[in-house]
């Protein structure tokens, strides 16, 4: 197994550093919004970090929210059990309240049948 090369040069460092916490953010965001993935965002956010600052990685890493998305990848365990059921509790309730608000007729079948998908 390779070791990891920290970025030497202080100009791509900065930048490799505000990307990952532009991550951070959309990660967050996703916590929130159903259609915006927060592991994904993490994981690059995780990855960019551990090559240009140890200490936000650790950070990030040892977070009680935002680090056990990270973990339970790393570790080969997906996604924590209560992320699972935000995310369908949320998924089923955008669902509903569209097929139920949709002025066009087929919409209130096939979203249902989205979800069940």
């Amino acid at each position: 197994m390779s070791t990891i090369q920290p970025i030497k040069n202080p100009v791509i460092r900065v930048i490799v550093i505000a990307f990952a916490w532009l991550n951070v953010v959309c990660g967050v965001i996703g916590i929130f919004l159903p259609i915006v993935p927060t592991t994904p965002f993490l994981l690059l956010a995780a990855a960019c970090f551990v090559r240009s600052s140890p200490r936000f990685y650790q950070w990030l890493i040892s977070h009680p929210k935002l680090g056990q998305y990270i973990v339970y990848y790393l570790e080969g365990k997906g996604l924590p059990l209560k992320a699972k059921i935000y995310t369908l509790v949320t998924m089923w309730f955008t669902l509903s309240l569209s097929s139920w608000i949709a002025p066009y007729p087929p919409a209130k079948f096939i979203l249902p049948l989205i979800g069940v998908a």
